[in-house]
């Protein structure tokens, strides 16, 4: 028997795995899939056609580990490209970032006598949440990485390669998009990437398509994104996949909850009681944008953090 479920937003939240893989992942929706990578890779040649490929990659070995991607496809000149949304922190991001980028590297080998000559792998990762310790500043949500030569100085090799950095490999690269650095409202937008992550990060708080976004490939998305025009089969497994984000949004309030209290009895210990409240209102702060990235309502993050209105509209 099919569950009646409601659900109150009018478009469907892109982090979770069902949004994503709706807007994404899709035969049907491949040109939301075209026009993003276009956006993103717009100094590339356009691309105009892509095939999908499976998405669960298995290791050489019998006990080696698979990778499971959210998006995984090939361009017609056969370079390959993973798309992820990372909605959680790992200790080792990273590691599994560059992991994953191992086996469309493997996908090119060939039979027989080969020379090794291996065609662009991209792999691109939005993630709902900011790289630690200030790794790159606060205005800097774009990062295009790459193998490089550390003797080649010319530039600061923390960021993104700059012009007068030539790299060692240029067929590896990563692309990163700190999610919840990108802030620009509506009337900012210039490039079709602006459009394009403002509609991501905001797609679940908006009532209609913003008249910014007038391009026939916003109306194409806004159209697939709204969930009235869902299958019933299509809204029950959207509700299960909310679910098991909000599993997620309750673990971030959970380790919320515990760091502000250690944090708290660690200050109080060393009486430190002015810092204590510096750093609890950064940390709050902090949160607070990450739940606004994952398009918590407005009212929730005030309960959860305490803070008005006012501030986490400003965020």
């Amino acid at each position: 028997m099919m569950i009646d479920v409601e659900i109150k937003e009018r478009y469907v939240n892109p982090y979770t795995d069902f949004g994503f893989k709706k807007l994404f992942g899709t035969e049907l929706n491949k040109d939301l899939l075209i026009s993003f990578l276009n956006a993103l890779l717009h100094d590339k040649p356009e691309i105009t056609d892509l095939t999908y490929l499976n998405s669960e990659r298995l290791g050489e070995g019998r006990q080696d580990r698979k990778a499971v991607f959210d998006v995984y496809c090939r361009l017609a000149d056969n370079t390959h490209i993973i798309v992820e949304m990372q909605k959680s922190e790992q200790k080792y991001f990273k590691d599994r970032s560059i992991y994953y980028s191992t086996f469309p590297i493997r996908d090119q080998a060939q039979q027989g006598d080969w020379d090794y000559h291996l065609k662009d792998v991209y792999t691109v990762g939005l993630l709902s949440f900011t790289f630690p310790d200030n790794e790159y500043p606060a205005d800097s949500f774009v990062h295009e990485i790459k193998l490089k030569d550390v003797e080649d100085n010319h530039g600061d090799p923390s960021t993104m390669l700059s012009t007068s950095q030539t790299p060692f490999y240029d067929k590896l690269t990563f692309f990163y998009l700190e999610m919840p650095k990108f802030t620009k409202r509506e009337e900012e937008l210039v490039t079709m990437f602006d459009k394009w992550m403002y509609a991501l990060v905001n797609l679940t708080r908006l009532l209609e398509r913003p008249k910014a976004l007038q391009e026939r490939i916003f109306a194409r998305l806004f159209e697939q994104a709204e969930i009235a025009r869902f299958t019933p089969e299509e809204r029950v497994d959207y509700v299960t996949s909310k679910k098991d984000y909000w599993d997620y949004y309750s673990s971030v309030k959970t380790s919320y909850d515990k760091d502000h209290a250690e944090g708290r009895e660690e200050g109080l210990a060393e009486g430190e009681a002015k810092g204590l409240a510096e750093g609890v209102k950064k940390e709050k702060l902090v949160n607070a944008r990450k739940m606004k990235v994952l398009n918590v309502d407005i009212s929730t993050i005030c309960q959860v953090t305490g803070l008005s209105d006012e501030e986490i509209s400003s965020l």
